[in-house]
Parts: C-alpha cells; structure tokens; sequence
C-alpha cells in the first residue's frame, strides 16, 4: 500500500523536482484538510510509480508555506520537474484531483 510523502523543507525540493507531484499544503486543525485526507491517501495508491503525492503540514512548516504563497487550506499544488504548474485552493473531488495529476503525466 503506498503513501503519501511527509515534506519538510529538507525533502522538498529533491521531492518535487523530477516528474510530476501534488502536494497537499494542510493543517491538523482544518476541516476541510481532513475531508480530503482520505482521498489523498487513496490518490497517493492509485498513483504510485506515475506519480508523488506529498503532503506539507502547514504549521510545522511554515516557511514551505510562504514560499508558495499559501493563503489558506487545504492548498494543492501541481509540480512537474519542480515547475508548480497548476492548483487547488479548497476541497475538491478526488476526480478533480486525478484529472489535474493525469493532464501533467
């Protein structure tokens, strides 16, 4: 069963910068991040070998949040080569996630 990636500022960016990789920029106490937790954790099987699905928690690190702009959450960013190429800002459908992942693969 694969996993999201836990990113901190150490793995960020060898994480993103090959290939294509969403990260979901959340907290432990937002609402709507962990509506979405599920489908993150199941995008992150369905992907695995095409795709990274990383997650960035947004109190732990908050300079990755400053650095990408992050206003509010759930935020997801859209990597490919390290390039942040498309986004999310709130909860969306694990459908509208994977079309966003598929369109860079």
């Amino acid at each position: 069963m694969a996993k999201y990636v836990e990113l901190t500022a150490e793995n960020f960016d060898a994480t993103v910068k090959e290939g294509v990789t969403m990260v979901d920029f959340w907290a432990p106490w937002c609402g709507p991040c962990r509506m979405i937790a599920p489908v993150v954790e199941e995008l992150a099987e369905e992907f695995e070998g095409k795709a990274t699905i990383a997650k960035v928690n947004t109190d732990e690190q908050q300079d990755l949040a400053v650095k990408y702009g992050i206003r509010s959450i759930p935020a997801i960013l859209f990597f490919k080569n390290g390039e942040v190429v498309d986004q999310i800002v709130g909860a969306a459908s694990k459908d509208a996630f994977a079309e966003k992942i598929n369109a860079q693969l």
